[in-house]
């Protein structure tokens, strides 16, 4: 078996890396299978699908890795793995990373928010001094049994202290063993041009929530030129398919039938699901059943 690749070998061949967020393994088998080389797994779109809750801090690390396992199991592709704050103090953050290190994951992201947390777009956040973060990141650091799984910080301080401290803790996390920064939600194409200038040659994101979000929804194009290589797209996916899903009740109400743009048909969600894969096997190793006798 060929070697998986890393993070850095993913950011090296894609600029800007684009990362649709998966809520479910159905959802990451079809951003494979649109051929994209990477994907995320945030803990907004996977705690809104699984259990049907807000992304306030209602879930934990069992309960999210639990998700967590199941998507990455429908794909091979490198994934970036949303760690929300560690679940706790520094023990808390290194049973985290060597768990999803051990899971397979690719990356992780992990926030200097206070806990309980909640989506970095929502009012009413607030972060731990920069200096218990710094320990977390530290303990991240050291939990890593392969120098290649790629830690990303990131810092909710825009928010609460202003641009400034948030782009002063990205250099102290940075300092502390981080690989990656994310500066949660700028709230301007200034702010973004800034953030972006700041750390121009270090591996940062750019957080795309569509449908509401604080920061400004560019092109990838722009935000590459911006300094942001990896562009990630948290909400995208769970926001359509909900209003997917509300439509389609709608027509089952009124006794409509789809339209053929608006569904996938019985062949081809059997190619989705790799029911080829299964019938061959089941041809290969399947005793015929001739019967009790």
């Amino acid at each position: 078996m060929s070697q998986s690749p890393t993070w850095k070998d993913v950011l090296n061949r894609e600029q800007p890396l684009l990362l649709p967020c998966a809520y479910d393994a159905l959802s990451a088998r079809l951003i494979e299978r649109a051929g994209f080389t990477a994907y995320s797994i945030g803990g907004y779109a996977l705690v809104g699908s699984r259990y049907g809750i807000p992304d306030i801090g209602l879930a934990a690390y069992g309960e999210i890795s639990a998700g967590v396992r199941d998507i990455m199991a429908a794909t091979r592709l490198p994934v970036l793995v949303d760690c929300d704050t560690g679940y706790g103090d520094v023990k808390n953050v290194t049973h985290t990373v060597q768990g999803y290190e051990a899971m397979g994951a690719t990356a992780i992201f992990l926030e200097d928010q206070v806990s309980p947390k909640r989506c970095g777009h929502m009012a009413g956040k607030d972060v731990i001094d920069a200096a218990q973060m710094v320990d977390k990141i530290m303990a991240a650091a050291g939990a890593r049994r392969s120098r290649d799984f790629f830690i990303i910080a990131r810092t909710d301080a825009r928010a609460v202290h202003g641009l400034d401290e948030a782009l002063r803790r990205g250099e102290q996390y940075l300092k502390a063993g981080a690989d990656g920064i994310f500066i949660e939600a700028p709230q301007t194409l200034l702010e973004l041009e800034k953030v972006g200038r700041t750390f121009k040659h270090v591996p940062q994101i750019a957080n795309m929530l569509e449908g509401g979000g604080r920061t400004p929804v560019m092109p990838p194009d722009e935000l590459l030129a911006l300094g942001f290589n990896m562009v990630a797209y948290p909400t995208t996916l769970i926001f359509r398919v909900a209003r997917t899903v509300e439509r389609a009740l709608e027509d089952i109400r009124a006794g409509r039938a789809a339209a053929d743009n608006d569904t996938v048909n019985f062949t081809e969600f059997k190619d989705i699901t790799g029911f080829d894969k299964w019938a061959r096997i089941e041809d290969t190793y399947a005793r015929p059943n001739r019967g009790a006798k």
